[in-house]
């Protein structure tokens, strides 16, 4: 006989996902950034198995372990699967802070398998380790896959502490019937890991406001010859810009990625590698009106030489006065034949990199180019623009709105860039 208190697991309360359909997921997960935690129960060796299938459909994979989850899978095991090495602690890490930088600078959290003990912690707030205080850092979608006994997983609190979380939004992936550990059978045992992927698939997909749209990135700074040795440049990493192509493949744009940089290419991207602005002109114009969306993160150089020597020039050339000289001659501003030739419902976005009357400069070529958005930043500020991670930018739109993005990540600007995207497509 139960007890007059027993209390049989009921879902009317707690958002549970359905059993999933899978078959979608490398477009909905396409350089996606999930955090996975790992916490202690015997179903931990099934989380490799979600890392695995994550980061084989496109997913930039960060994973946390708990201490408990040490006692049953390898640190080393996971690291080499996800897209990052495990993160432990608090307090080792680089990052003064890693629990809000891995709240802020992810797309969803999943915990697989998570224990009781975990569930009550977030439930209730309570942050003693890494896990748990990113948990309560993050903005974005939660799905917590709990994993335990039967007689834990019907207990009241933990019923009371899942129908907290679920309403508060947190996705409940339950647990389903089958043997468990010590040899019993019966609820508690972890979900299957297509199920998990499928659950996650889904919670991202309800932010794919980009899905099927065709968005045309620049990034990088051009690289203008002088010889074959020297060119003149500028400091753009080429950060900003393929922190907008991963955002827009997120959120299930198809992209076209037109780079000078050397950086690891989101997934999913078609990439065109360039040097010189002639050569990013030469890329983007006869493909532009294909586009959607056009996105001109890159740094393209206002100069460049008027004639390249054929071989390296030697200081004594210049002689003894310095009377030879660099002659150099203004670049062609292809943007704005961008904007005198915008097509019908296409959307153009601009940059400006300023360090001086930064908003009523890009306010001038926000009109003067014919773009629907412009987003500047000043660039002699510490922690902002070029060579940096991290961003403080300005949208200004043609229509007369203005949003101020403090400094945080490039990928949260992206984010803010790429809303803006999606509010002028909505309002025609």
């Amino acid at each position: 006989m139960k007890p007059s208190n027993w209390l049989r697991p009921s879902t009317k309360h707690l958002r549970l996902t359905d059993r999933p359909v899978v078959g979608s997921a490398g477009m909905t997960l396409t350089s996606r950034r999930i955090v996975l935690g790992v916490t202690g129960g015997i179903a931990a060796y099934k989380a490799v198995d979600v890392c695995r299938r994550l980061v084989d459909a496109g997913a930039h994979v960060v994973p946390i372990m708990t201490e408990g989850a040490n006692h049953f899978i390898g640190e080393t095991t996971l690291s080499a699967l996800a897209s990052e090495k495990v993160q432990t602690s608090l307090w080792d890490e680089t990052s003064p802070i890693p629990h809000t930088r891995l709240g802020q600078d992810n797309d969803l959290i999943v915990v697989a398998p998570a224990t009781a003990r975990l569930i009550s912690a977030y439930a209730h707030g309570y942050s003693d380790d890494l896990l748990t205080a990113t948990l309560i850092a993050t903005r974005a979608p939660v799905v917590i896959c709990p994993a335990m006994h039967t007689e834990m997983w019907e207990h009241p609190a933990v019923q009371d502490n899942l129908a907290l979380l679920a309403s508060r939004g947190v996705i409940i992936v339950p647990p389903g019937e089958g043997r468990l550990a010590g040899g019993d059978v019966g609820t508690g045992r972890l979900a299957e890991p297509s199920d998990i992927v499928a659950a996650i698939e889904r919670a991202l997909s309800a932010n794919d406001d980009l899905a099927g749209v065709r968005v045309l990135v620049t990034a990088g700074g051009t690289r203008e010859a002088i010889d074959p040795v020297r060119v003149i440049t500028n400091r753009s990493s080429g950060k900003q810009g393929y922190a907008i192509a991963a955002e827009a493949l997120s959120r299930g744009a198809k992209v076209t990625l037109v780079t000078t940089a050397n950086l690891p290419a989101p997934a999913g991207a078609d990439v065109i590698n360039v040097v010189s602005a002639a050569d990013m002109q030469a890329a983007v114009m006869p493909v532009a009106d294909d586009h959607d969306v056009i996105v001109m993160a890159a740094a393209v150089a206002d100069f460049r030489p008027a004639s390249i020597a054929d071989h390296k020039i030697k200081k004594d050339e210049f002689g003894a006065d310095g009377e030879r000289r660099i002659m150099l001659e203004p670049t062609h501003d292809f943007l704005v034949d961008l904007g005198q030739r915008k097509a019908s419902g296409q959307v153009l976005v601009g940059f400006a990199a300023e360090t001086d009357n930064v908003l009523d400069n890009a306010r001038g070529k926000l009109a003067r180019k014919n773009l629907d958005l412009i987003v500047a930043n000043d660039v002699g500020a510490d922690g902002v623009g070029f060579e940096c991670d991290t961003n403080a930018v300005t949208i200004l739109s043609a229509s007369g709105d203005t949003t101020a993005i403090a400094l945080t990540d490039k990928r949260a600007v992206a984010k803010a860039v790429l809303d803006a995207v999606v509010a002028i497509r909505s309002d025609r």
